[in-house]
């Protein structure tokens, strides 16, 4: 049985930094895609980073300001985000998928809070 797990969601004010973790278990954790997207009230589900094999994909909104990383002994996914502005506000959700599984496919978590305030 597949899980998601993700956590490191709260409340920052603007400018701060907060780092989000995901850990997936039941998968062959360094073959998979896993992603960060987020969702805001009224929007899309957009992608925030993904990682694969060194490579790593940024939504625009967010590049130069957040980095994603992984630790494939610990089957986690980390996302780092700086200079959060209060349009990150969102619920992050962490998607792990198998190589050619189309994008929003896959396995997701319960998603995580985040809310960026003064």
């Amino acid at each position: 049985q597949v899980q998601v797990v993700e956590s490191g969601g709260g409340l920052v004010q603007p400018g701060g930094s907060l780092r989000l973790s995901c850990t997936a278990s039941g998968i062959i954790f360094s073959t998979y895609v896993m992603g960060w997207y987020r969702q805001a009230p009224g929007k899309q589900r957009e992608l925030v980073a993904s990682s694969i094999r060194g490579n790593k994909v940024y939504g625009d909104s967010v590049k130069g300001r957040f980095a994603i990383s992984r630790d494939n002994d610990k089957s986690t996914v980390y996302l780092h985000m700086n200079s959060l502005r209060p349009e990150d506000t969102a619920v992050y959700y962490c998607n792990a998928r198998a190589l050619g599984t189309p994008q929003l496919g896959g396995y997701w978590g319960q998603g995580t809070q985040v809310t960026v305030s003064s």
